[in-house]
């Protein structure tokens, strides 16, 4: 089992670090970069095995476009190098570099194929030196994935892709779908052609995650791929809306402490997820939780 981080924003707001929109987790790199590394190192001290970049706001969709052309190739750098820093307190962690939606989260309406490689291409080159592998997260389609991957194709590292799930209020009693509409099973079947290292499913609520990844299970056995599922979800209360990853900070549901988040992660792992951590809402008291149950760390 492998052990991811959580949700990087609300343990910034915790340490005190200034939180608001446009600019979301950025804030913390331009103003307080060394609460961002605590982060890091929280989580990789929880029993964190793979914590990942705070550079998913370096995008113009955040921190406008003048900014991201004039300072978004120094803000991925440090992020890299925050995170290298953070993830060497830990023990043999890795980092991973995360690759986000460049045109918003949760809106896949807005990818924009004609411009997406040049946005990537400056996260991906301030990135590199830091990472050990590769995560486009929070992607609402196979477009923005295959994006990913061809940004990263020639870089030599491995590359995980995460997919967000529509989890409005229908979402249960349909198979289990992407926010574009597109099928689990269709993005499994992209993913098992492309060869991508790991499929996991990531900022939706835990009640869909477990027939994705059943879903994915079932597509990659017939396609005869071997590559490892995971699941990071988020905590948000329901809202029938699917762009609440875009506005300010969402309400937590309160029946998600660590205990709960924990007892929905052995779900997954039951149904054959081997890479488990947490996304919005999910802090550091969770990771440790999660190492404890699934990977047996003695608590100290």
């Amino acid at each position: 089992m492998i052990i991811l981080d959580g949700g990087m924003s609300r343990e910034l707001q915790r340490l005190g670090a200034p939180f608001r929109q446009p600019e979301w987790s950025a804030l913390a790199l331009m103003e307080t970069p060394h609460l961002v590394e605590q982060v890091h190192a929280e989580f990789a001290a929880a029993g964190a095995d793979v914590i990942t970049t705070n550079s998913y706001a370096i995008v113009p969709f955040h921190i406008g476009e003048a900014r991201f052309q004039r300072c978004g190739s120094e803000l991925a750098t440090r992020a890299g190098r925050l995170a290298r820093g953070g993830a060497d307190m830990g023990r043999g962690t890795r980092v991973a570099g995360s690759l986000p939606p460049i045109f918003g989260s949760y809106r896949p309406d807005l990818f924009d194929p004609m411009r997406v490689a040049g946005y990537l291409d400056v996260l991906v080159s301030g990135l590199h030196p830091f990472v050990d592998l590769w995560l486009g997260e929070t992607l609402s389609s196979i477009a923005e994935a295959e994006a990913v991957a061809v940004a990263v194709e020639d870089m030599g590292l491995p590359l995980w892709i995460s997919f967000t799930l529509r989890d409005d209020a229908t979402a249960l009693a349909s198979a289990p779908m992407l926010r574009s509409g597109e099928l689990v099973t269709e993005a499994a079947a992209w993913a098992a052609t492309r060869g991508i290292d790991a499929l996991l499913f990531n900022c939706s609520h835990p009640e869909v995650m477990e027939p994705a990844v059943r879903a994915a299970a079932a597509e990659f056995r017939t396609a005869g791929c071997a590559a490892p599922i995971g699941v990071y979800a988020n905590a948000f209360e329901a809202t029938e809306g699917h762009d609440r990853a875009n506005e300010d900070l969402a309400g937590l549901r309160s029946d998600m402490g660590p205990v709960s988040y924990g007892d929905w992660a052995d779900r997954w792992a039951a149904a054959g997820a081997t890479i488990i951590g947490g996304c919005c809402g999910i802090g550091v008291s969770h990771v440790h939780d999660l190492a404890r149950r699934l990977i047996c760390v003695p608590a100290e």
